[in-house]
């Protein structure tokens, strides 16, 4: 499997060096450029494509954060940062990672991890955990989804809606057999052939005449129709 291309981005020049030192211990992942500034790193972006993107978030005159809002960046992005106070933000802008100032390489380690199974996730290679972050592609932009954020999955064609925690919904070029194979079977179950359900997300069960049964999500107006032949397999979950 190809490494990771990747390019480092900060206005230290020491840093920088140090970082790219740290990753040249990763087979999984290839420093292919770095940049100074918002400016370098856009012009990066645009000829180099890489996988991955360590930005800088305070650098003199704009900061990593201006660079995600006036480029179309669709690499993975991991923060680099002196001042934790700038987590929440990183993540809200969909960064997968964070790391502190100065670099410590058992954390980086772990980044170089969750990079890679990001990789392998999208190719279908391995099951998530439910704590991990996924990378989708949505509308043509990059998106970083929490597994644990996703409330139920709705077929459609060959596509699949996505309901997350917050109430909020994307179109996933994404079958439901799919999200089957890389979902953990621990938490999400497949009530229906065209729904999936996270089961921390169930509040109620309900049987119907018909033999079907009636699965109500927290924060959800609309029941989902279970069929039968699922119905042991949430019951077994919710256990």
């Amino acid at each position: 499997m190809a490494p990771l291309k990747a390019i480092v981005v900060d206005d230290e020049w020491l840093v920088r060096s140090e970082l790219k030192t740290m990753l040249a211990e990763f087979q999984t992942l290839h420093v292919i450029g770095e940049a100074s500034n918002v400016q370098q790193a856009a012009e990066q972006i645009e000829q180099l494509h890489p996988d991955v993107v360590f930005l800088d978030i305070q650098m003199p005159g704009e900061t990593g954060f201006d660079l995600l809002e006036k480029t179309d960046v669709r690499s993975q992005i991991v923060f680099i940062t002196a001042f934790d106070q700038y987590a929440i933000r990183a993540f809200e802008v969909n960064a997968l990672d964070y790391l502190l100032k100065p670099i410590n390489k058992e954390r980086l380690r772990k980044t170089i991890q969750r990079l890679q199974s990001e990789k392998d996730s999208q190719s279908g290679n391995v099951h998530v955990q439910y704590d991990d972050v996924l990378c989708l592609t949505i509308n043509g932009s990059i998106k970083f989804v929490k597994v644990s954020q996703l409330k139920c999955i709705m077929a459609e064609g060959n596509y699949s809606f996505i309901l997350y925690a917050d109430r909020k919904k994307d179109l996933i070029s994404k079958t439901l057999q799919e999200w089957q194979d890389i979902l953990p079977e621990k938490y999400f179950i497949r009530i229906h052939r065209s729904t999936i359900v996270n089961c921390e997300y169930v509040e109620e069960v309900k049987r119907c005449k018909n033999y079907s049964q009636r699965v109500f999500l927290r924060d959800v107006e609309e029941p989902f129709v279970m069929s039968r032949r699922y119905a042991f397999k949430l019951r077994k979950c919710l256990a």
